[in-house]
């Protein structure tokens, strides 16, 4: 394929993302979000009307910042370095699925199909793939926030300024291949218990190609958690799962708030850890991560987290210096 061909493939596929079901700024998800945005809107206390709600959803100081361009062109860039670099170096779901289901018939030896209700499979396996999936989300998340090395890469996402639905984008490739691994270890998990239960016949209950509770996900306003629209559920929901406001509140400047929501979907995870933050706790916010000057270049943003993060590992392998007074005595 020569570079011309290369190139022209890739942008075709870009701007097929609002088409695509499985890409979170599908045109039916963006829809959905401007209509959860109307009540936020209705309740501010402004003169309403169509040209104040357009300026509203779209204010120029956000779309238009520094911050948001970044994002715009992290969108394109990731999406060439992904095809040149990642396609060879990715493993696949179906031998983690077949090793899987191997090791579930040497373990527990082989059984019949639980079932062969059509129904009953693609529901079972529809929720399967849902729950590992929004499970390993939230502990790579989690991975990505304590493990220093790593959040050296993740904190290219948190330093966005502002928040677009864009900013789902912004990520470091390392970020974005060990998310892409995270998703061939999940659906083959989820294959490989699928095939040992019900056999080959495994489906999942779709909408446009999209597992069903995916595409519910992103019509409820997916692309508020990206934004300056604050949409909480209320408590009780939140309890369940995490709403647009939840998010913005993970992308706080404050410290306290930083390692906190780390879910997708579910809320489930953050409440067993610990680190589960309702909207109504939290007044204003300022978004972002303070003290990174390195993050406000597209060079900067691809190179740093490199550096910052082998600056962790030269502290962990670095030999500590015996000072002479602390030196054991000469016998």
């Amino acid at each position: 394929m020569s570079v011309v061909e290369f190139l022209s493939s890739n942008f075709v596929e870009l701007i097929g993302y609002p088409l695509d079901a499985n890409k979170r700024i599908f045109g039916l998800y963006l829809v959905g979000a401007i209509l959860l945005a109307i009540p936020v809107y209705w309740r501010m206390k402004t003169a309403k009307s169509v040209l104040g709600f357009g300026r509203f959803l779209f204010p120029k100081h956000i779309y238009l910042s520094r911050s948001a361009q970044h994002d715009y062109l992290l969108l394109v860039c990731n999406k060439l370095i992904k095809a040149i670099l990642f396609a060879p170096l990715l493993f696949t779901m179906v031998p983690i699925a077949l090793g899987l289901s191997d090791f579930l018939e040497l373990l527990f030896t082989p059984i019949e199909p639980l079932t062969q209700n059509l129904t009953i499979i693609i529901t079972v396996f529809t929720i399967l793939l849902f729950i590992l999936d929004d499970l390993t989300r939230f502990l790579l998340h989690l991975a990505l926030h304590k493990i220093p090395f790593l959040w050296e890469f993740h904190k290219v996402h948190h330093s966005a300024s502002v928040m677009t639905p864009f900013t789902i984008y912004r990520t470091h490739p390392v970020e974005s291949y060990l998310y892409a691994c995270r998703m061939a270890l999940t659906q083959g998990i989820a294959v490989g218990i699928g095939y040992y239960l019900f056999g080959p016949n495994l489906k999942m209950f779709d909408v446009l190609g999209a597992n069903v509770f995916v595409f519910l996900f992103n019509v409820f306003g997916s692309n508020l958690r990206h934004s300056h629209i604050w949409l909480s559920w209320g408590d009780k929901i939140e309890n369940w799962f995490i709403s647009p406001a939840q998010h913005q509140i993970h992308h706080s400047i404050a410290k306290e708030h930083r390692d906190t929501n780390l879910g997708s979907a579910l809320s489930l995870w953050d409440k067993l850890y610990g680190s589960l933050i309702k909207a109504s706790s939290v007044k204003s916010l300022t978004i972002g991560v303070s003290g990174q000057p390195g993050h406000d270049t597209l060079m900067g943003i691809y190179i740093n987290p490199f550096k910052h993060a082998f600056g962790h590992l030269r502290q962990i392998v670095k030999p500590k210096k015996v000072s002479k007074t602390n030196r054991p005595p000469h016998n």
